[in-house]
């Protein structure tokens, strides 16, 4: 089997979490002719569609910019799983903040199938309809316009009355009511357009498009690629008008209301009925009305092809029916760009948009953009172009030359996400009070002690600060009754934690100089000065921000940790306890309460809950294993911190990226937008030597005495899973006592001959054989259960009832509904990916490197796989000379992004934060 790519570093099928389709990237768009199913789906007409099947094939289709087509193989395959790659990703992350950049706001459409946004919540400081030019996002040409539409004297007066107090208010400007176009009318029926010469071919070049365009300030509307006439931008040039004959009318379906209607258009269409119920969720009360207008809209479904949305759409409209439908073009660039971001992009270059337009045999793909803008399903960006050093050129003068841009184009929820991290970024550091130096000839406060002044001499609002303190210490002599005796701000409730503790230089100073290691002291004295940290290193690295958190939480602030997984909160609990031990104090009697999972401090069942404003009540947040975060999680997170927070973003920029859209750690470290401390503690022992030189592109032999690390050569995949049996029940055990529900096998996709399948069928066959007779699971099994995209969590099947599989899930009851069980929400977890596997290790690991999978091998990948093991490490090589080739050429597979551009657009021309080396 030939591999293409990982998931946002893996091949189509092959590396991906379960519930997240993950990563395909541009270079694996399938060809035109790439129409059949994926193996074990079926197309409409046939069973249920099989969800992981056809969603990974799926991501094969999702982006091609002068990119070789790779064949698919058999058995590649991602992982998408049942209604978990929609809805149970956090979209409200992207919605629960209104980013000051002017993103577009509103319901994206019914043609991508995404729900309506729910309720704003996020900061004053971003009204839902202000645009802002830096970022240029498309503003919602439907918001707020100055002309409402033909009414009574009454309305149009009160229309006007609300411009004139949000301009008063400082809500809009004046100008913003002049510069919206009025959106085209989208026809409900249109007939099929024929196509223009035939499908369009992709980009000349392999650089990014570098073109002049009006900016959305210029034109009153979202920017538009140029098309083949120069790039019209009206809404005549967004909807040409089809010529030919009139296609006959299609049948009519008289739809029942609700589910019930839904599962009778599928029917009529050949659809499975199953997916009744996921597309009434997606399309909302009127589901049936809304597909039997427009059959493409099934498109929107998780693990919906193209093709078989095609055929449906045949199935209900018959000639009505083609290729130059503007309600299939309309489809097609939202499942293109939702395919993107399981890929790993929040947005994708305009040339690589068309490219997979014409792919699948669209006719005129800059008709089709051209439309998907004018609805409203796509927002359009203008992204600086590097200087070959990395940052971004200033805005040119009138004098000067203009800057080169390249033009993106994404759904709006990922750009909210995007802007709403940029923006809550910003917050923090700009809100943050500086803590101030002791005056020349006083004595230092002691540890813990507030200072008597908010905010340095020079800083803004000092007399505030001052003030609001003063208050909070009369109250604090008074005695609060809302706070008992012994209680701390970190052990308090949510509502009734006093006013935050503001330690003094020299406090902080003092535990610095108490750290354990010289790293951490430096760690601690960066989280002192500034709203916004970055830190860097590797596993040992993890007692720096563990040595961070006790610090603060002994001072006296609501400080905690936040892990990607269950494994890392636990690993954080034991370094946090250790540094109870060593006399740290933490101000808490357990301190291992301080340590929770990112999903458990967003949901509340962990960590200090929510202040009254609905803030997390802390002053202090880690967050660990950020390379993990995806934008729609980060943005939640942030937007959670109220003002003036300390954030520190700890990880291993070696390891894989998120699951999820986005590169969150890697673009905060490469736009320098804050302080950086990179940890110089080792990781040691030969696990830890091998993997410090993969972290720098070197692949070599490492003396293991013990054995930490062995190498096992095989011929073919047959033998690697031979051979990887035989270690995981026999030679690891054996040798390090090591038993083998502890020894995790790790390999590079789901799909072939050596995937997880094949390895996961093979090992539960020797450990634990069974008839599989609740839904294919047997008690005793090792499963790895997604409750969510990009969330791996371990476990051991302990039985099942008409609720559901039980599983026990580090010692904590767990029961998946049965409906979940039945989309692959749970696989067996003998054998996992690199990016199901990230966040979390073992006592040992067995990684297989199938010679059929050297595709999908990047420095990344493993870097990850191989740093998965504590003790032992077995590496099942059939790869052979492929293997140092990725460590040494193909550090990571890139992903288009534009959170680096938007950091760098804010603090340009203010002075670089310092990196700490």
């Amino acid at each position: 089997m030939s591999t293409d790519r990982l998931a946002g570093e893996t091949p189509p099928g092959q590396e991906a979490a379960p519930a997240t389709a993950e990563a395909r990237t541009p270079d694996d768009a399938a060809g035109p002719g790439d129409t059949a199913a994926p193996e074990g789906a079926a197309a409409p007409g046939g069973g249920a569609t099989g969800h992981e099947e056809s969603a990974a094939a799926a991501g094969a289709d999702a982006e091609a910019a002068g990119a070789e087509v790779a064949a698919a193989a058999s058995g590649e395959e991602a992982d998408a799983v049942g209604s978990g790659e929609e809805s149970g990703a956090p979209s409200s992350a992207a919605e629960s903040g209104t980013p000051a950049s002017g993103a577009d706001s509103a319901n994206p459409g019914a043609a991508d199938g995404s729900p309506a946004p729910g309720p704003e919540t996020g900061t004053p400081s971003s009204g839902a309809e202000t645009a802002a030019p830096a970022s240029g996002a498309a503003a919602n040409p439907g918001a707020g316009k100055a002309n409402p539409p033909s009414g009574s004297a009454k309305a149009t007066a009160d229309a006007l009355a609300a411009a004139v107090r949000a301009v008063e208010s400082g809500e809009r400007s004046a100008a913003s009511f002049f510069n919206e176009a009025p959106r085209p009318a989208r026809p409900a029926a249109p007939a099929a357009q024929p196509a223009k010469g035939g499908p369009q071919a992709g980009p000349t070049g392999p650089g990014p498009e570098v073109t002049r365009q009006r900016t959305a300030q210029e034109t009153g509307g979202p920017v538009r690629p140029g098309g083949p006439e120069g790039g019209a931008t009206g809404p005549a040039a967004a909807a040409p008008a089809a010529t030919g004959p009139s296609p006959a009318p299609r049948p009519t379906v008289r739809a029942l209301p609700g589910v019930e209607g839904v599962r009778q258009v599928l029917a009529a269409g050949g659809a499975p009925e199953t997916l009744a119920e996921q597309t009434a969720e997606l399309l909302g009360e009127r589901a049936a009305e809304a597909l039997s207008e427009d059959p493409w809209l099934l498109l929107g479904v998780p693990g919906v092809r193209p093709e078989q949305a095609d055929g449906f759409a045949r199935a209900l409209l018959g000639p009505a029916c083609g290729p130059g439908d503007e309600r299939r073009a309309l489809a097609m660039v939202g499942w293109l760009l939702e395919q993107a971001a399981l890929a790993g992009h929040s947005a994708l270059e305009a040339a690589a948009l068309r490219a997979a337009l014409a792919q699948r045999s669209v006719p005129d793909p800059d008709d089709a953009l051209q439309a998907a803008i004018a609805d409203g399903a796509v927002l359009v960006f203008q992204d600086a172009i590097d200087e070959p050093g990395g940052r971004a050129r200033p805005a040119a003068g009138d004098d000067e030359e203009e800057q080169p841009v390249r033009v993106l184009l994404g759904l709006d929820r990922f750009a909210m996400a995007e802007e709403s991290v940029a923006d809550g970024l910003a917050r923090l550091l700009n809100t943050f009070e500086a803590v101030a130096e002791p005056t020349r000839g006083t004595a230092p406060a002691e540890d813990g002690e507030a200072e008597s002044d908010g905010a340095t001499a020079d800083g803004p609002g000092s007399g505030e600060a001052t003030a609001d303190e003063e208050a909070s210490d009369e109250a604090t002599t008074a005695g609060d009754p809302q706070v008992t005796d012994g209680d701390t701000p970190a052990e308090s409730p949510a509502t009734t934690a006093p006013h935050p503790a503001r330690p003094s230089a020299a406090a902080w100073e003092a535990v610095a100089a108490a750290a354990p290691s010289p790293s951490a002291a430096e760690l601690i004295r960066a989280a002192a000065h500034s709203g916004l940290v970055a830190h860097t290193g590797a596993e040992a690295a993890r007692a720096e921000p563990a040595a961070l958190i006790a610090a603060a939480r002994s001072l006296g602030l609501r400080a905690f940790g936040a892990t990607h997984t269950e494994n890392g909160r636990r690993r954080l609990a034991a370094h946090l306890t250790d540094s109870a031990a060593d006399g740290t104090a933490t101000g808490s009697p357990d301190p291992a309460a301080a340590a929770v999972t990112v999903s458990g401090l967003l949901s509340g069942r962990e960590g200090p809950g929510r202040d009254t404003d609905g803030a997390l009540a802390l002053d202090l947040l880690v967050v660990l294993d950020a390379p993990q975060l995806d934008l729609e999680t980060a943005a939640l997170l942030v937007e959670s911190l109220t003002d003036g927070t300390r954030l520190v973003l700890s990880g291993d920029p070696g390891v894989l990226w998120s699951a999820g859209p986005g590169r969150l750690f890697a673009d905060l470290l490469a736009a320098r937008f804050c302080p950086q401390v990179a940890s110089r503690t080792p990781d040691f022992g030969p696990i830890g030597e091998l993997v410090s030189g993969i972290g720098i592109g070197e692949l070599s032999q490492v003396e293991a005495p013990g054995k930490e690390v062995v190498i096992v050569p095989v011929r073919d995949a047959g033998e690697a899973v031979h051979r990887t049996v035989q270690l995981v029940a026999d030679s690891v055990p054996r040798a390090f006592g090591v038993p083998a529900d502890h020894t995790q096998v790790i390999t590079v996709g789901h799909g072939g001959a050596a995937g997880t399948r094949a390895l996961n069928a093979a090992l539960k066959e020797r450990l634990n054989p069974g008839p599989g007779r609740f839904g294919g699971f047997d008690p005793g099994d090792r499963v790895a259960y997604a409750p969510a995209p990009g969330r791996t969590v371990p476990g051991t099947v302990t039985g099942a009832d008409a609720a559901g599989l039980h599983l026990d899930c580090d010692g904590s009851a767990l029961v998946v509904p049965r409906e979940q069980v039945g989309t692959g929400a749970v696989r067996h977890g003998w054998a996992l990916t690199a990016h199901q596997a990230a966040g979390t290790r073992w006592p040992a690991a067995v990684v297989v490197l199938p010679g059929d999978a050297t595709g999908g091998l990047t420095r990344a990948w493993v870097y990850t796989a191989f740093s998965r093991g504590e003790r032992h490490l077995s590496v099942v090589q059939g790869a052979d000379q492929a293997l140092a080739r990725a460590v040494a050429e193909v550090p990571v597979k890139e992903r288009t992004t534009r959170l680096r551009s938007l950091l760098q657009q804010s603090v340009q021309g203010g002075e670089e934060p310092t990196a700490a080396d």
